[in-house]
C-alpha cells in the first residue's frame, strides 16, 4: 500500500494486512509489528465511515480466522500489546507520543478483530483462538487460555490506572470500546445470555478485584464529560515545513498500514463535529450500563451491580459494613450535577433510574437536594415531547417520576419551588407556577397522549401512579393544572359514555344474529372505569387532605360540575363520589347565596372562606393512596436488549451490520 494510498478499498490488499492474516507464522519479536502499528489516520466519527471500515477490513479478519489456528497470529498481535502496556503509565509520564500512539493503533486492530471474531464464531471457538500458538498446524497451549483473562484484566487496568491526559485520551476510548466488544456476544443471540465465557472472566478470578475501582472510573468518566483533545493533540508537535516527525516515521520508517490515511476521501478538512461532546463519557456509560445488567452466575450475583447498589457519597464517613463487597465512595455532589445535566440521553436517564432504584444512598441523598428542579426539569422534558422519544425513554422518564413520587417530601417541596417561563412548554404561556403544578401538567398530557396514540395501560397506570403518590400533598394548584384534571376527567367521562354505548348497540345486534362474534366491549369498559375509578381518588384524596390549600381546584370542580352526575349511583363509584358530592353541593350552596354574575376573584374568595368553615369530620376517610414501583419479574428481558440497543445506537467508534443483530429487530437501512 504505501505511504501514498489513500483509499479505503485498498485496505484489503495492504501487505501488512496480508501478512497478519495469512499462512506465516509471525513471532512477537519481530520487527513486522513495529512497521504494522506504525499508522495514522482521523478517527471514525460517523457511521457511514464505519461501515466503510467494516467492509473494507472484513475480509481480512475472516483471512485470519481461517489461518489463525496455523499461525497463532492474533495471540502473538496480543501479546505485543500486553509487551507495550506494561510501560504505559511511563509513557504517558514521560510523554512518550510515538509509544503509545503504536499502543494504541495494536489496540485498535485487536477490537476491530475480536468484533469479526465474535460475530463469525461462538465463544468456545473465540477462546480457542486465544490459544493457538507459533506451533505445529492446529496445535495449542494447554496454559494460554489465560491470555483471554490476561487481556480483559489489562484493559481494566488500562481504564483504571493509566492518567487521563490528551496523549492518553483515545487509548482510553479504545479500551472501553474493546471491553463492549468482549461483551457483545450477546448482539448475536435471541436469548438473554445466562452463562457466558466473558461473563465468566468478569465476575471471577484476576478481574474481580478490578470490579470497584472500575465502576468507580467509569462512573467519573461520565462525571466528568472529558472532551477529546483537539485533531494532532496525541501526536508530536509538527514541524515548520507541515510534515512533522510522527508523519515521517509513519511515511519513511514503516511505509505503513494506513499511513496517514484518510477515510473516506477527507483529506486535510476538519472532520465534522460528533454530537457527543464526550466519546470517552459515553463509551464509559454504555459499558457501565452493559456490566450492570449482565446476568447474575448460578453461585456468584453480578459484582458490577452490588457495586452499583452500594457506593457511597465521599462525605459519608461511616464504615461500609463487612457484608457488602464492591464498596467505594464517589463525590455525590458532581454525579448529580452530571446526572442532571446530560438527561437529553437515553443512557443518561436509565443510568439515573437504575441509582434511584437500586442504590439507596443515592436515592437519599437526591430526595434531600435543595436544587430538586434540576433533576426534574429535564425527565419532564422528556415526557413533554414524548412524540420525539422511544418508548423505552419516555417509559424510564416516568418510572423515574414515580420513584420520585413515593416520597412524601418530595412531594411536599415540589409545590415550593417556583418557576418562571418555561419555554418548551408550548400549550400555554406559563410565566410562573409551581415545580408541582408543572408535573401534574405534563403527566396529564402524557395519558392524553397514551389515549390517543399508544394505547399502553401499563404507561397510564404509572403516571396515575405518580398522581396518586402526589394528591395528599397538593399545594396551591395552579389554575391551569386544576383544569387540566378536570379535563382529563371529561375526557374520561366521554370515552366511558362512548364504549358503554357500543357495547348496548353490539348486545342489542347479539339478539338477531348468533354468527358474527362480538368485540370485548366488557373488558374495554372495565379498564375505563379502573382508570375513571382512580381519577376520583385523585381528586378525593387531595380534597380531604388538602382542600383549604387548592382553591383552583374547588373551582375547576364546581364549573364542570355537571360531569359528576352520572357517576354519582354508579356502583363502582358511589362510595368514593361521596366527598366530591359534598364539596360540590357546599361550595355552590355558598354560591348560590352570594348572588349571581360573581367575578372569578369573588367565586375564588367565596371558595378560600368555605374551606375553613366546611367541617373537616364531614369528609369521609379512605385510604392513603400510595403506589410502589416494582420491578417486573425477569427485568433482563427488558433491560438487557434495551442496554444493547443503546449500544447499537450510540456507541462511539463501533458498529454492526445490522443483519447480523440477533437480539432486537433493525430497521433494513
Amino acid at each position: 500500500m504505501g505511504s501514498n494510498s489513500s483509499r479505503i478499498g485498498d485496505l484489503p490488499k495492504n501487505e501488512y494486512l496480508k501478512k497478519l492474516s495469512g499462512t506465516e507464522s509471525i513471532s512477537e519479536n519481530d520487527p513486522f509489528w513495529n512497521q504494522l502499528l506504525s499508522f495514522s489516520f482521523p478517527a471514525p466519527t460517523s457511521s457511514t465511515e464505519l461501515k466503510l471500515l467494516e467492509e473494507a477490513t472484513v475480509s481480512v479478519c475472516r483471512s485470519l480466522v481461517v489461518n489463525n489456528p496455523r499461525t497463532g497470529n492474533l495471540g502473538a498481535l496480543i501479546k505485543v500489546f500486553l509487551s507495550r502496556t506494561k510501560e504505559l503509565k511511563l509513557s504517558a509520564e514521560c510523554q512518550n507520543h510515538i509509544f503509545i500512539w503504536q499502543t494504541h493503533n495494536a489496540l485498535f486492530i485487536i477490537c476491530c478483530l475480536l468484533k469479526v471474531f465474535i460475530c463469525e464464531m461462538s465463544e468456545e471457538e473465540l477462546q480457542l483462538h486465544f490459544t493457538y500458538e507459533e506451533k505445529s498446524p492446529g496445535s495449542y497451549s494447554s496454559d494460554a487460555e489465560d491470555l483471554l483473562e490476561e487481556l480483559l484484566c489489562c484493559l481494566m487496568q488500562l481504564i483504571t490506572d493509566i492518567p487521563l491526559l490528551d496523549i492518553t485520551y483515545e487509548i482510553s476510548v479504545e479500551a472501553v470500546s474493546t471491553m463492549v466488544v468482549f461483551l457483545s456476544c450477546q448482539l448475536f443471540h435471541k436469548e438473554v445470555l445466562r452463562q457466558s465465557i466473558s461473563h465468566k472472566y468478569l465476575m471471577r478470578g484476576r478481574c474481580l478485584p478490578y470490579t470497584s475501582k472500575l465502576v468507580k472510573t467509569l462512573l467519573y468518566n461520565f462525571i466528568r464529560q472529558e472532551k477529546p483533545p483537539p485533531p494532532g493533540a496525541h501526536v508530536l508537535p509538527q514541524q515548520s515545513d507541515g510534515g512533522g516527525l510522527l508523519y515521517g516515521l509513519a511515511s519513511g520508517v514503516a511505509t505503513g498500514l494506513w499511513t496517514v490515511f484518510t477515510l473516506g476521501g477527507v483529506g486535510s478538512k476538519a472532520a465534522a463535529t460528533p454530537e457527543l461532546s464526550s466519546p470517552l463519557a459515553n463509551q464509559s456509560l454504555l459499558l457501565l450500563l452493559v456490566l450492570a445488567n449482565l446476568t447474575d452466575a448460578a453461585d456468584t450475583p453480578n459484582p458490577y451491580r452490588q457495586a452499583i447498589m452500594s457506593f457511597k457519597n465521599t462525605q459519608d464517613s461511616s464504615p461500609f459494613p463487612s457484608s457488602i463487597p464492591h464498596a467505594f465512595q464517589i463525590n455525590f455532589n458532581s454525579l448529580y450535577t452530571a446526572l442532571c445535566e446530560q438527561q437529553t440521553s437515553d443512557q443518561a436517564t436509565l443510568l439515573l433510574y437504575t441509582l434511584l432504584h437500586q442504590n439507596s444512598n443515592v436515592r437519599t441523598y437526591m430526595l434531600a437536594r435543595t436544587d430538586v428542579e434540576n433533576l426534574v426539569l429535564p425527565i419532564l422534558e422528556i415526557l413533554y415531547h414524548v412524540e420525539e422519544r422511544n418508548s423505552h425513554h419516555v417509559y424510564m422518564a416516568l418510572i423515574i417520576l414515580l420513584i420520585l413520587t413515593e416520597d412524601d417530601g418530595f412531594n411536599r417541596s415540589i409545590h415550593e419551588v417556583i418557576l418562571k417561563n418555561i419555554t418548551w412548554y408550548s400549550e400555554r404561556v406559563l410565566t410562573e407556577i409551581s415545580l408541582g403544578s408543572l408535573l401534574i401538567l405534563v403527566v396529564i398530557r402524557t395519558i392524553q397522549y397514551n389515549m390517543t396514540r399508544t394505547r399502553d395501560k401499563y404507561l397510564h397506570t404509572n403516571c396515575l401512579a405518580a398522581l396518586a403518590n402526589m394528591s395528599a400533598q397538593f399545594r396551591s394548584l395552579h389554575q391551569y393544572a386544576a383544569q387540566r384534571i378536570i379535563s382529563l376527567f371529561s375526557l374520561l367521562s366521554k370515552k366511558h359514555n362512548k364504549v358503554l354505548e357500543q357495547a348496548t348497540q353490539s348486545l342489542r345486534g347479539s339478539l338477531s344474529s348468533n354468527d358474527v362474534p362480538l368485540p370485548d366491549y366488557a373488558q374495554d369498559l372495565n379498564v375505563i372505569e379502573e382508570v375513571i375509578r382512580m381519577m376520583l381518588e385523585i381528586i378525593n384524596s387531595c380534597l380531604t387532605n388538602s382542600l383549604h390549600h387548592n382553591p383552583n381546584l374547588v373551582y375547576a370542580l364546581l364549573y364542570k360540575r355537571d360531569l359528576f352526575e352520572q357517576f354519582r349511583t354508579h356502583p363502582s363509584f358511589q362510595d368514593i363520589m361521596q366527598n366530591i358530592d359534598l364539596v360540590i353541593t357546599f361550595f355552590s350552596s355558598r354560591l348560590l347565596q352570594a348572588g349571581a354574575e360573581l367575578s372569578v376573584e369573588r367565586v375564588l374568595e367565596i371558595i378560600k372562606q368555605g374551606a375553613v368553615a366546611l367541617p373537616k369530620d364531614r369528609l369521609k376517610k379512605f385510604p392513603e393512596l400510595k403506589f410502589k414501583y416494582v420491578e417486573e419479574e425477569q427485568p433482563e428481558e427488558f433491560f438487557i436488549p434495551y442496554v444493547w440497543s443503546l449500544v447499537y445506537n450510540s456507541a462511539v467508534g463501533l458498529y454492526w451490520n445490522p443483519q447480523d443483530i440477533q437480539l432486537f429487530t433493525m430497521d433494513s437501512d
